[in-house]
């Protein structure tokens, strides 16, 4: 079996998901406190005012050996230490991020057909097949989590609240793949 011939529960699964990211974000309780409030907003968006998009750390210092400078280490004592997203200036645009989240969701799918066409014989039953999407799925919706709370500082209870959504959709990417594939 191809990955092509999967086509259906790749889509199907794709959909699934989809649905139920909006539910979790929309509707579910548990991202309603993911984002704060800095102390002073207006003072914090004054001096970032002018910040091209990009991805900013805060002390700046791309070289350890500069941490052995007292200035250098002192900003890091003193802090605050911070991670900032910048993003372009407007009102938020939904349309292209659900577009491009869909295609995510595709990508995922794909590499789930992929590691089903390689490990699970063509007759399989449902139970083998859902363990093999589902588990890939979760992976590739959850795993990179532990990486920004180890290196970034995102807080442990948020990839928690991550890896719940990623065993969601990956229960429902399992369960397209059982009952289609």
């Amino acid at each position: 079996m191809g990955i092509l011939e999967l086509w259906l529960p790749i889509l199907v699964s794709s959909i699934f998901v989809f649905v139920m990211s909006a539910l979790v974000w929309m509707v579910m309780p548990w991202h309603k406190s993911d984002f704060r409030k800095t102390v002073d907003e207006e003072a914090v968006r004054a001096a970032l005012k002018g910040t091209p998009a990009g991805l900013y750390m805060l002390p700046y210092c791309t070289n350890p050996a500069e941490l052995k400078d007292e200035k250098v280490a002192q900003k890091y004592i003193d802090g605050p230490q911070a991670y900032i997203t910048v993003i372009p200036n407007g009102l938020p645009k939904m349309g292209g991020k659900l577009i491009l989240s869909f295609c995510y969701y595709v990508f995922v799918g794909i590499l789930c057909a992929y590691m089903v066409t390689r490990t699970v014989a063509v007759d399989a039953d449902y139970l083998q097949v859902f363990r093999v999407a589902g588990t890939t799925a979760f992976i590739a919706h959850g795993i990179a989590y532990f990486q920004d709370s180890i290196w970034f500082g995102r807080s442990w209870s948020l990839t928690a609240k991550g890896l719940l959504d990623a065993l969601l959709y990956g229960l429902l990417t399992g369960g397209a793949f059982g009952w289609l594939a």
